[in-house]
C-alpha cells in the first residue's frame, strides 16, 4: 500500500515543476572596478550573502567602477557600483539608469599625487592625469574649485586609473588625481612621489549602487534580494573587519595587508541621505559646467529610493 501511495504521489510532484524552479537561484550580472571601496559587491559574493538570499550573481570587473556603470544602458548588466558623474551621464543616455543607494563615502581615498613636485603651487604648468567621467574627474574639478585654481594652468591628460602609475613612471604625466590603491602603489614604486592634497580637505566623493530601473521593477523579488544582500554585506564589513578584508583580498587577488589598510579610509553606507543627494547635484553642476550635461536632470530623477525602501525604509533619509 505504501509503495502504491508513493507511486501515485510521484506524478503529482512531477506535475509541479514550478516548485523546483521557484527555489532555483535568480541569476544576476553586476559589475564594478577593482578596488576595495567597492567591497560590498566582493563580500556579497565571497561571503555568500548573494547566495543565501537566493541569487546566483556574476561579478564582472573593469578599469573603474564608473566605466562599468555605462553597461547599465540598455540593461547589458543588472547593477553597477561607481561614482556620481558616471551615474548622471548614464542616466542622461538611458533614464532607466538610476542610483538605488549610496554605497561608499570615500573619506581619505582620492589624492592628487605628483612626481618631483612639492606642492600644488609647483603643479602649475604640468600634465595631470585624470580619468574622464569618473570620480577622478569629479575630484579634480572639486580641487580646482576649492583651492580657487585656474584650470588653464594645467594640461589634463585622459588616463584610465590602472594606467596612471605606469604613465607617471614613463614621464607621460607629471601628476595624477585618482583613488586608492594607485596613489599608494605609486609612492611605493616611484621615487620622489608624494601626495599634494587628498579629498579629506576638498570633498567627500561617494560611490553609488546603480540599477536598470526597468529590469528592477520587472524583477522585484530579485531586486529586493539583491538590496538585502548588500545591506548584510555592508553590516558584515563594519563588524568583521579582518574577515571582510580577507574576502576582498581573495576576490581581488591582492595583498591582504594593503587591502585592510585601504578599507580604513572609507565608510560603507548602503543608505540615501541629504549628502547622497548633494553629491549627485554636484556631479550635475560639474557636467553642466563642462558642457557635457546633454540635458537638464535633477537628483530626484537620478536617484530611485524605492528598492531600498522595500527592504530597509529606515535607511532612506531623503
Amino acid at each position: 500500500m505504501l509503495t502504491r501511495r508513493l507511486a501515485l504521489a510521484a506524478p503529482a510532484a512531477l506535475a509541479l515543476p514550478g516548485i523546483a524552479r521557484a527555489q532555483a537561484p535568480i541569476k544576476m550580472v553586476i559589475a564594478t572596478g577593482v578596488d576595495p571601496s567597492f567591497a560590498p559587491f566582493y563580500v556579497g559574493k565571497e561571503g555568500g550573502f548573494f547566495e543565501r538570499n537566493g541569487l546566483d550573481v556574476t561579478v564582472n570587473t573593469g578599469p573603474s567602477g564608473s566605466a562599468m556603470v555605462a553597461f547599465l544602458v540598455g540593461n547589458q548588466i543588472n547593477a553597477a557600483y561607481g561614482a556620481e558623474q558616471a551615474g548622471v551621464s548614464a542616466h542622461i543616455v538611458d533614464p532607466n539608469v538610476v542610483a538605488v543607494a549610496e554605497g561608499t563615502a570615500l573619506l581619505r581615498w582620492i589624492s592628487v599625487l605628483g612626481r618631483g613636485i612639492d606642492s600644488m603651487e609647483g603643479l602649475k604648468g604640468k600634465r595631470v592625469g585624470v580619468a574622464r567621467g569618473t570620480g577622478s574627474e569629479t575630484f579634480w574639478l572639486s580641487v580646482v574649485a576649492k583651492l580657487n585654481l585656474n584650470p588653464a594652468d594645467y594640461t589634463i591628460v585622459n588616463v584610465e586609473a590602472p594606467e596612471m602609475v605606469a604613465a607617471l613612471e614613463r614621464g607621460n604625466i607629471d601628476a595624477f588625481a585618482v583613488w586608492e590603491p594607485w596613489p599608494t602603489r605609486a609612492m611605493r614604486a616611484i621615487p620622489n612621489t608624494k601626495i599634494l592634497v587628498n579629498n579629506e580637505v576638498i570633498q567627500i566623493v561617494r560611490n553609488y549602487v546603480y540599477m536598470n530601473k526597468g529590469w528592477a521593477e520587472a524583477n522585484r523579488p530579485a531586486t529586493e534580494r539583491f538590496m538585502r544582500a548588500l545591506i548584510q554585506a555592508q553590516e558584515f564589513i563594519d563588524t568583521n573587519k579582518e574577515q571582510a578584508a580577507q574576502q576582498v583580498a581573495r576576490f581581488l587577488r591582492q595583498d591582504r595587508g594593503l587591502i585592510a589598510e585601504l578599507m580604513t579610509k572609507v565608510g560603507f553606507r548602503m543608505n540615501l541621505t541629504a549628502d547622497s543627494v548633494g553629491n549627485i547635484q554636484l556631479a550635475i553642476d560639474q557636467l553642466r559646467g563642462m558642457g557635457r550635461l546633454g540635458k537638464e536632470v535633477t537628483p530626484a530623477q537620478v536617484i530611485w529610493p524605492e528598492p531600498l525602501r522595500w527592504v530597509a525604509a529606515d535607511r532612506v533619509k531623503i
